[in-house]
């Protein structure tokens, strides 16, 4: 078995996936041509996901969002994104969604949105065999009244909706840390939700502490972890999963080269790291391509890349049972 037959045939999780970042300029064109007057050209749709730094993506992010207005919207790109994962492998995500977005910028209600999403996510399990948990992402910089919508209608939802597993908050952290945060994440977490947070991304050390100190369980890039001696031992003794972006971190220039990322680093010195796509519409690349770039400018082996789907598995949020089951099926896979 050739290395790439081998990865995509390895069970894993993506853990870190922004449904809107999924949206091919394609699709993004099809969904153009139900609600424009004067609908996106292909290379007009392939323009706006030019960009050549961290704000210019986050510029590009909205664009694409920006065209995403009814239930049936989100159902096509959810199946579209469930179809592609399944076909790499993935036996279980769990997908960021910008309701922020929604009630920032739209003023409008998020309920009949996530209809769409839900019957795609049933289907695909159904139909594909691929399960998935939405985290209901805020956006950071919009401040955090704007986040306690977000938290609060997560916690709403899932009374009817087991499937809404936790929050997080996205978006540029070089405006706003995690403190504001603090009492919004205590009152999620007493409401049963999982806490995620992206954390040293674009930002220092600080920012990665900061998640930390307002209870995220799992933390989102930690690209500058590397930097701080202790916050390394810490991550590595409480085995805090991080949710590694390398393509991302490059395209986006958080991180110059690809040979510069700390993901071999954080993984030799026993660091839980999962490897994620993040945005891979946006990033030319998805997980089996993470994965294998993760042999070809890392090396690491075929074992290596068991056990960070392993890795995977772990850290999500699924119930232990179902852990057990899949961790049993990258360890039998020949």
């Amino acid at each position: 078995m050739d290395s790439s037959s081998f990865i995509r045939r390895l069970p894993k999780a993506e853990l870190h996936l922004h449904l809107e970042g999924t949206v091919t300029p394609e699709t993004l064109v099809e969904l153009s041509r139900r609600h424009d007057g004067a609908p996106l050209e292909l290379e007009q749709a392939r323009a706006l996901y030019a960009y050549q730094d961290f704000t210019g993506f986050l510029m590009a992010f909205k664009a694409i969002s920006e065209h995403l207005l009814t239930a049936e919207d989100y159902e096509l790109i959810t199946w579209r994104m469930l179809e592609r994962l399944a076909a790499q492998g993935v036996v279980h995500a769990e997908v960021y969604v910008s309701v922020g977005v929604v009630y920032y910028w739209r003023r409008c209600a998020f309920e009949p949105l996530f209809e769409g999403m839900e019957r795609a996510r049933v289907r695909a399990e159904r139909e594909l065999g691929i399960t998935l948990y939405w985290i209901f992402d805020a956006v950071r910089h919009f401040d955090p009244e704007e986040a306690a919508k977000v938290f609060r209608k997560a916690a709403e939802m899932r009374e009817q909706h087991l499937s809404i597993i936790g929050i997080g908050i996205g978006g540029d952290e070089r405006r706003t840390g995690a403190e504001p945060f603090r009492e919004l994440y205590e009152e999620a977490r007493d409401a049963g939700l999982r806490l995620t947070a992206h954390a040293g991304e674009t930002t220092g050390p600080d920012a990665i502490w900061g998640a930390l100190n307002i209870g995220a369980e799992r933390l989102g890039h930690a690209l500058s972890a590397i930097h701080d001696r202790e916050l390394m031992e810490v991550l590595a003794q409480r085995q805090v999963p991080l949710e590694i972006c390398v393509t991302s971190n490059v395209k986006t220039g958080c991180c110059l080269r690809m040979e510069d990322h700390p993901l071999r680093r954080y993984f030799d010195e026993g660091l839980m790291v999962t490897l994620n796509s993040d945005d891979p519409a946006l990033f030319h690349s998805d997980l089996a391509q993470e994965y294998e770039r993760a042999q070809e400018h890392f090396g690491f082996t075929e074992e290596h890349l068991r056990e960070l789907a392993a890795n995977s598995i772990e850290a999500s949020f699924l119930p232990p049972d179902r852990k057990v089951m899949l961790l049993r099926g990258i360890e039998s896979l020949q």
